[in-house]
């Protein structure tokens, strides 16, 4: 098993962890996986020169559209000749997040999770199977990481206003903590009913509902016979096929540099999701108060400035992207090691990156750095 890390801040690199390579930065960086090393050194680079010389399509017929749905930017992008067709099933798409943000939101008094917010405690009351499955998801990803992902995290999470900067006092988190535990949300598979073991647990699904959202997404774009498109909802994507016959190059935002890419990713029929500590924040006294909360404190993560996660659905990179920046690099990693068909590009709080074993640099560039090869 074997990761790399590079640093971010500058040419300057903290000694690795044991088992991580080192490679030095000097701006935005090339990640492949590492199917993409099929080919020596030579033959890559001549490919990637003659993938840029192909014709490209018609701008016309990439159909783009964006709104502002889920408190955050959702955007379609996909290839079909029927201007029509394609206005269709973007609407579809833009309709479908709609439903789910009136029936997974927080914030909206009269969706489901409101009411379970507003009633479980108080006893078992049954929900949609919608909403069943995706609790059942999350109390599964809960397990998998041992509790780095929490869904109860929302019995603190709550008394955060990032856009007020208003934070809990020290006393009301140490008084809500015991609330975050994922074991008091019982599901029954029978009656299709939740219930909380206590009062003052609350739960929010921010931290998977937009991937959920985002498979929906890429679902209507298949029923509606589309081959090769994009859906994206924050810092959560999916691609369906490629970019006509091309990979789709997907950036990872530098966290400390808006308008910088830290990290290219050539990936096609994949998900992609990135939790950072940048979208939902505010700072006082030179300290940073987001909206990624450790279940452990009931506090804002401070090990970890990004986590991107590379699978097969959005649901399930959601989900992992939000656990391994609880975990950081050591711990997520491993996670991510013991999965099959999972990626990970982690960014600490000192500005270096890691990743795991199935991306790899471009030969050329560690030829270019002095690195070895990806082993």
């Amino acid at each position: 098993m074997c990761h790399a890390h590079r640093n971010l801040i500058g040419w300057s690199m903290l000694s690795p962890l044991a088992y991580h390579r080192k490679y030095s930065y000097g701006g935005g960086m090339l990640l492949f996986p590492t199917q993409f090393h099929m080919f020596n050194s030579l033959l890559l680079a001549l490919v990637i020169l003659l993938m840029s010389l192909l014709p490209r399509e018609t701008v016309a017929e990439w159909y783009k559209d964006e709104r502002a749905i889920m408190g955050t930017r959702i955007a379609v992008e996909f290839w079909d000749e029927d201007h029509h067709h394609a206005e269709q099933c973007a609407v579809r798409v833009f309709n479908e997040m709609h439903r789910i943000d009136a029936l997974m939101s927080p914030y909206k008094p009269d969706s489901e999770l409101s009411h379970i917010n507003q009633q479980a405690a108080k006893g078992a009351i049954q929900i949609s199977e919608e909403m069943f499955n995706l609790l059942k998801k999350s109390l599964s990803m809960s397990e998998l990481s041992n509790g780095a992902f929490d869904i109860t995290f929302s019995s603190v999470g709550y008394l955060y206003n990032y856009r007020e900067g208003i934070k809990p006092t020290e006393e009301e988190i140490q008084q809500s903590l015991p609330n975050i535990d994922y074991h008091h949300v019982v599901l029954n598979e029978k009656t299709r009913s939740v219930r909380f073991t206590q009062p003052g647990v609350r739960i929010d699904l921010g931290g998977i509902a937009k991937g959920y959202a985002v498979d929906n997404g890429i679902a209507i774009l298949v029923s509606c016979g589309i081959k090769g498109g994009l859906v994206t909802a924050g810092g959560d994507s999916r691609i369906l096929g490629d970019r006509g016959n091309r990979p789709w190059m997907m950036g990872i935002r530098h966290p400390r540099k808006k308008d910088a890419v830290a990290v290219m990713l050539p990936l096609s029929n994949t998900a992609i999701s990135t939790s950072g500590d940048y979208e939902r924040f505010f700072i006082e006294d030179g300290k940073r108060y987001h909206h990624i909360i450790s279940p452990r404190t009931g506090k804002s993560v401070t090990s970890t400035w990004s986590a991107t996660v590379i699978g097969p659905d959005a649901t399930t990179t959601d989900a992992l992207s939000t656990t391994l920046f609880v975990l950081g690099p050591e711990a997520g990693l491993r996670l991510i090691e013991s999965l099959s068909g999972i990626d990970a590009v982690i960014i600490d709080a000192h500005g270096q990156m890691y990743y795991s074993s199935g991306l790899a640099p471009p030969a050329a560039e560690a030829a270019q750095t002095g690195a070895g090869s990806p082993k």
